[in-house]
């Protein structure tokens, strides 16, 4: 089949381990996770099911240096444990949903707070704030096979060697296994598909020429120069 011009190419990822790239298909990422995040937003994290926002895959960045974006005065970083997923379906259950899991990354859910506050006062959609370009940096992606299920262990991000996120991943309101089941009733899920499972409370504004050095326990770290 011939196309009117030459496709993008999937966006990938590398795979510890191995010369293979994992291609990503959509991102999807979990709001509030973290009960002491929910409270920092202005939220009581008793009161809410799980809920989802998406960043497009070409919004991965895979690198060290990360651009400033455009538009923004008040750019932020939230560090994140990413499921990569090997396949999907509706409806799946908790008890079989790791199943679907094909390996675990260190990734960053960057916002543009500012334009994501004005979208949020005006009841529009997030887009803007959320799904810019290179807004999702992420690490190579580790196989379950090497570092098995990761459900507990800490995770923390350090902005020019002063710790401002630190947590344990159980201290998700929703873990990973319900993330899953939940999202799977809402979208038929695929493989190559992301879930950035949230983030703990201290997120921040960065700027030109900060460092963000993050790390999941099992899985491994992120380090990235704001240019």
């Amino acid at each position: 089949m011939a196309f009117v011009f030459d496709p993008i190419p999937t966006p990938s990822l590398p795979v510890v381990g191995t010369d293979k790239k994992f291609p990503v298909n959509r991102i999807f990422c979990v709001g509030r996770n973290y009960a002491e995040h929910a409270r920092e937003m202005g939220h009581d994290p008793n009161k809410e099911p799980p809920f989802f926002f998406m960043k497009s895959a070409d919004t991965l960045f895979h690198g060290h240096q990360l651009p400033y974006p455009d538009k923004t005065k008040d750019f932020h970083f939230e560090m994140e444990l990413v499921v990569a997923l090997k396949s999907g379906g509706v409806n799946i259950a908790p008890e079989t949903a790791l199943s679907h899991v094909f390996g675990y990354a260190v990734g960053l859910d960057m916002t543009r707070r500012d334009l994501q506050a004005e979208q949020k006062k005006l009841g529009r959609p997030w887009e803007v704030g959320k799904s810019f370009e290179k807004s999702a940096p992420c690490g190579p992606i580790h196989p379950v096979e090497k570092v098995g299920h990761v459900s507990t262990g800490a995770i923390w991000l350090d902005v020019d060697g002063q710790r401002k996120q630190t947590a344990d991943l159980k201290d998700m309101i929703w873990d990973i296994p319900n993330q899953i089941a939940f999202l799977s009733g809402l979208f038929e899920l695929k493989p190559g598909d992301l879930i950035y499972s949230g983030t703990p409370a201290g997120v921040g504004a960065v700027q030109k020429g900060q460092r963000m050095h993050g790390h999941v326990d099992g899985v491994g770290e992120i380090d990235i120069t704001v240019v």
